[in-house]
């Protein structure tokens, strides 16, 4: 099933439609509104943040949410293609500390090589969330359960590991760490914010030209249907799981090049983060609707709102958490609002 459906124009309004027509003229598909609500706010944020503060209209302010946000985009990049297909993954912020503390333990207390370590974590963490992935394909568990077992268990294989941070002094790690790549004028990106845009692309194509994605979006709308249509909805379960595994692993590593440090504790609540992240996106949390571009401005979102907080000054951290909490209640409510008016499907 296609992401984007489009019919020959009618002089009905039809919600199916890539474009639908009214009175004046045509209007935006239903589906596409709370993306459009996202980028919206994320510019009117960006705007407000402009007019407000000296110094915040720059390229390296905007850069920065790249930047400090490369891990949360990259793992909410998995938990958007699992949550297309109707499950969720609360073991992805488990999984990052797993990937710190495996590779801070290899690299600094038994000399491996980088080159060797990096890949290792990065299978590791793509078998963890294949095995989870057929866990829940094969005997019908639910996806909340197994996910919290497995995030159970990615934490408490951490602390067998180490119960205490375990600093990385790799001359390799802290070199990447340090890389800055010019854009423009002194504006630059690192390397982990260069990953997470390749890691967007390259799920734009997968979700949107590939039969992967179609079949993501088709077990997601539904499940049954698909089957009947003799779409793999097997190994698309087991997929996404698999895929989510993969990005958690990979924002691991670039959580290890950010601390330079593994830890038990790294990542405590990112899980939910890439939710918000993934909802705010404009993704429907009963699968089958959602862009991977919207889960990319929801992790700047979460950004921008910090660096407001950061500009202000006098205000705690902590309402970060508030605002995020009302964007999700207001999001949660506008796809509520609008699966009621016309499927979003």
């Amino acid at each position: 099933m296609s992401a984007v459906i489009e019919s020959k124009p009618s002089s009905q309004p039809s919600p199916a439609s890539g474009k639908a027509e009214g009175k004046g003229g045509r209007r935006l598909n239903p589906k596409y509104l709370p993306l459009t609500a996202t980028i919206s706010l994320f510019m009117l944020m960006a705007s407000f943040g402009s007019f407000a503060y000296d110094s915040f209209f720059s390229a390296q302010v905007f850069l920065n949410l790249l930047i400090d946000n490369a891990f949360l985009i990259v793992v909410a990049v998995g938990m958007t293609f699992v949550i297309l297909s109707g499950g969720i993954d609360l073991s992805v912020g488990a999984v990052i500390a797993l990937t710190t503390m495996v590779s801070a333990a290899l690299v600094e207390r038994h000399g491996w090589s980088p080159l060797a370590v990096i890949p290792l974590v990065l299978a590791m963490g793509t078998a963890f969330g294949a095995f989870q992935g057929l866990l829940i394909e094969r005997f019908r568990l639910q996806p909340f359960i197994v996910t919290l077992a497995g995030m159970f268990l990615a934490r408490g294989l951490c602390y067998l590991i180490s119960i205490d941070s375990i600093s990385i002094t790799n001359a390799f790690y802290t070199q990447v760490s340090q890389i800055r790549i010019p854009v423009w004028g002194d504006a630059s990106l690192s390397i982990s914010a260069v990953i997470a845009i390749v890691v967007v692309l390259a799920a734009v194509f997968i979700a949107h030209c590939t039969a992967f994605g179609r079949a993501v979006y088709a077990v997601g709308g539904s499940e049954h249907s698909a089957m009947l249509m003799g779409l793999p909805v097997r190994r698309t379960l087991i997929g996404v799981y698999t895929l989510s595994g993969f990005c958690s692993a990979l924002a691991g590593v670039i959580f290890t090049f950010y601390m330079l440090s593994g830890y038990g504790l790294h990542a405590v609540g990112l899980e939910l983060d890439a939710i918000a992240a993934v909802v705010i996106g404009g993704t429907l949390l009963t699968g089958g609707v959602g862009y991977v571009v919207g889960t990319l401005f929801g992790a700047l979102m979460l950004g921008i709102i910090q660096t407001l907080i950061s500009f202000d000054g006098s205000l705690s951290s902590w309402w970060t958490r508030i605002v995020v909490g009302a964007l999700l209640f207001v999001f949660c409510l506008l796809q509520r609002f609008f699966t009621s008016r016309a499927p979003l499907r």
